[in-house]
């Protein structure tokens, strides 16, 4: 039985007012939510899946692509802003071919802009996998990207 099934089967009886909470379930056991999964949830509560499209995209919590191997996000708060995000973020989708909310083909990156930190003192920063980067530059996200891949070749 598929992760959503189980879900969904745990959650018997549940109607539309349900359905963030399924979605929130469902993300974090699949890490995003599938255009399968949409389907499933649309044929359990009986909402048309256009309904469903259009309440997660109205939340920026759910995702509709799996994560990458390598999940970077970049903080453009006022304080990164002011120090250069932007020139981080641009470095970062050309550098890995992907704008942000998005997964290389590879699924070894993906890019995901972020309203703030909290590091603010330490801008502008970045953060792969929970690790953070202070006073990231464009250089310097590249020398981090190529220790990565650098890394990865290894394995």
């Amino acid at each position: 039985m598929s992760k959503v099934k189980e879900i969904l089967q745990k959650n018997k009886n549940k109607k539309r007012d349900a359905l963030i909470g399924l979605l929130q379930e469902i993300q974090e056991a699949e890490g995003y939510i599938s255009k399968e999964a949409v389907l499933e949830v649309s044929r359990y509560l009986g909402v048309p899946s256009s309904k469903i499209y259009g309440v997660a995209t109205f939340y920026n919590q759910f995702r509709f692509e799996p994560l990458g191997k390598y999940h970077i996000m970049v903080c453009r708060g006022t304080a990164c802003h002011v120090k250069g995000s932007a020139s981080v973020l641009k470095t970062a989708e050309d550098l890995l071919g992907i704008k942000a909310g998005k997964t290389t083909r590879d699924g070894l990156f993906s890019l995901e802009t972020v309203a703030c930190m909290g590091a603010c003192g330490l801008a502008p920063v970045i953060s792969i996998n929970g690790e953070f980067y202070a006073q990231v530059s464009a250089e310097k996200f590249k020398k981090i990207i190529e220790e990565i891949k650098a890394r990865e070749k290894k394995i």
